[in-house]
């Protein structure tokens, strides 16, 4: 995977982060908050795709626009950013070499640990 840093997704995080939309759930929580499949197609439905894509930290120019594989790396739950899903996604950007994602994560994780 080609993937890079979505900084229009790093931005909205930030700005969720600074209006205090933070779940602050622990390390392996994320795999049972994440959204379903049924509430990402909800979701896209309802907002669009760009919407959708500004929850994923990750994007894929190689991959088709508009396609959920287009997107990758996701931070929340469609209302909060989860502090379990960065600190998942940075561990997976770390080891997939995706330093600009990795270093993304950390800056959210310093903004949501300095409340």
């Amino acid at each position: 995977m080609a993937a890079r840093l979505n900084r229009t997704a790093f931005a909205h995080a930030r700005e969720l982060i600074k209006a205090g939309k933070v779940e602050r759930d622990v390390r392996d929580d994320w795999s049972e908050h994440a959204p379903s499949t049924d509430q990402e197609n909800a979701f896209i439905d309802k907002h669009g795709f760009g919407s959708f894509a500004e929850w994923h930290l990750g994007r894929d120019d190689e991959k088709s626009e508009g396609t959920k594989g287009s997107v990758s790396f996701p931070f929340g739950d469609f209302s909060k950013v989860h502090r379990c899903a960065v600190i998942s996604l940075e561990s997976r950007a770390a080891q997939y070499g995706h330093d600009d994602i990795r270093d993304a994560a950390k800056k959210l994780l310093e903004l949501m640990d300095a409340d």
